[in-house]
């Protein structure tokens, strides 16, 4: 077995673990040494994987391992990493480790809730490693069907209506995406699922390419909240409790851009350059109007959840410019915005386990009875609005210059349009910011409250230490990852 399955594998373990498990100490047990472990072998792929590179292995995956698993279709699992996957598994064994220490006193079911949070780790860590088409789409899914239960009953509000609209259109999108990936299995002759291989054979006639990307892009585009197929996710964050919430929105639609970049465009490059600008547009949308729909918000977590639009938004936008400085944002802005959005969703769990409220009309002065959750409150904002030496700025920044490459006016336009949305976002976060955090005390009762505990702080600290880390020295990652996109870049500009 290949060792990049340990990824799948100790996920698994933590599974059969947490059936053995009786006490509430046992199941933390096991979530704790699972979660520390997958954090550990991440650290040592990126470590090995950048050895390999400096020791002047340039081939497009390393690691590489293939297993006949159902020859009448040519499926394979077959595993292998690049930059970017790499990138991808940092940055999900960051948020399982502080996932698990955010859900450290859920109730009901603690050991339910576990089980199926786990099972949605190993569909992200397998989507991940995987380099074959119909595996992948099995991981996709794996992901997927885990959250309707994790929102419908562990969620709060409208649980139930967020869970089902949630799973409804994502169930949608991977209809759209099988079709998809059928489409450029036959298309490229029916001999192989393997990305790489499909990709040198660059068969696949333009005609179909035409019919098969709009639906691949817009199955990935779904799960990355593209407009006008964001809807689900405002209501499924809203509803889902902290954890899973930081799991969706810092993994989960992560899923979404690195399926649209390393599937749609990577293997049908013609109809990408033919008809990226319908679907720039429609991000550029999305980016613009996720930033204004956050502003309208009162709700701490639907705050959160439009900002997420807007920011998943510029991911698939950079994605769309096809060149390698705005794709190499494009893969930090996933980074930078799993590691804010995940520390923001931590932070409202822990206000609202306090307060017993999301909604910002009642709260105020926070610092003065939670320093330690307010200033860390402050950070996420200053990381999510682009503060130089956060991760936000050295995401955004990367994606704009790569965009401002294009030198047409319609480029150009977008681009600015873009641009706009870092000043609407600096609104409604120093709104929130001033408002609940450095404002009066609004309610008496919550001067009684109590900061942050010990594994709460592990989680917050884990993350700031992460969004520091990304900002202030993003050059080894930013390498890393470039040179991972050149060979999808290269596709689409041949």
């Amino acid at each position: 077995m290949n060792f990049l399955s340990i990824f799948v594998l100790i996920p698994v373990l933590m599974l059969m673990g947490l059936f053995l498990s009786k006490k509430r100490s046992q199941l933390l047990f096991v979530m704790t040494v699972g979660a520390s472990l997958l954090m550990i072998m991440s650290g040592v792929i990126t470590y090995m994987y950048l050895a390999e590179r400096a020791a002047g292995n340039t081939a497009e995956m390393l690691f590489m391992a293939d297993t006949v698993w159902y020859p009448a279709f040519n499926i394979h699992y077959s595993v292998g990493v690049d930059g970017i996957s790499v990138a991808m598994l940092v940055l999900s064994s960051i948020i399982v480790f502080t996932g698990v220490f955010a859900s450290w006193k859920i109730d009901p079911l603690p050991k339910e809730f576990f089980l199926w949070f786990s099972l949605l780790s190993i569909g992200v860590y397998g989507f991940f490693i995987t380099t074959d088409l119909f595996t992948m789409f099995m991981y996709y899914e794996i992901a997927l069907i885990p959250m309707y239960l994790l929102i419908g009953i562990w969620g709060t509000g409208r649980k139930e209506y967020s869970a089902m609209k949630l799973t409804l259109m994502l169930m949608g999108g991977s209809a759209l995406l099988l079709v998809g990936i059928l489409g450029i299995y036959f298309g490229s002759g029916a001999t192989t699922m393997n990305l790489l291989e499909i990709a040198k054979l660059h068969n696949i006639p333009v005609e179909m390419q035409r019919y098969f990307f709009p639906l691949t892009f817009m199955g990935f585009g779904v799960l990355g909240a593209l407009f006008p197929f964001h809807t689900w996710s405002p209501d499924g964050h809203a509803s889902a409790p902290t954890a899973v919430s930081m799991l969706h929105a810092g993994v989960l639609m992560k899923l979404g851009g690195y399926g649209a970049f390393r599937v749609a465009m990577y293997l049908m490059p013609e109809a990408a350059n033919e008809m990226s600008w319908i679907f720039l547009i429609l991000t550029g949308i999305s980016v613009v109007y996720g930033a204004f729909g956050a502003i309208h918000q009162t709700d701490l977590k639907y705050i959160n959840a439009y900002s997420s639009v807007s920011h998943c938004g510029l991911v698939l936008f950079a994605i769309l410019m096809q060149n390698e400085t705005a794709a190499t944002g494009a893969i930090m802005q996933m980074l930078s915005h799993g590691l804010m959005t995940a520390l923001f969703f931590a932070l409202i769990g822990m206000i609202y386990g306090r307060t017993h409220t999301r909604d910002i009309r009642l709260m105020g002065g926070l610092m003065k009875i939670m320093p330690f959750l307010g200033v860390s409150y402050v950070i996420a904002g200053m990381a999510s609005l682009g503060l130089p030496s956060l991760s936000g700025f050295v995401a955004e920044m990367t994606i704009f210059v790569g965009s401002f490459q294009h030198t047409d006016m319609f480029h150009r336009v977008l681009t600015i349009a873009a641009v706009s949305s870092i000043v609407i976002t600096a609104v409604y976060i120093l709104r929130v910011v001033g408002k609940i955090i450095l404002g009066p005390v609004y309610d008496k009762h919550h001067e009684e409250l109590t900061d942050a505990v010990w594994y709460e702080r592990v989680s917050v600290v884990t993350l700031i230490v992460a969004i520091f880390a990304l900002g202030s020295a993003p050059f080894w990652i930013s390498n890393m990852i470039g040179d991972s996109v050149i060979p999808v870049i290269a596709q689409l500009i041949k």
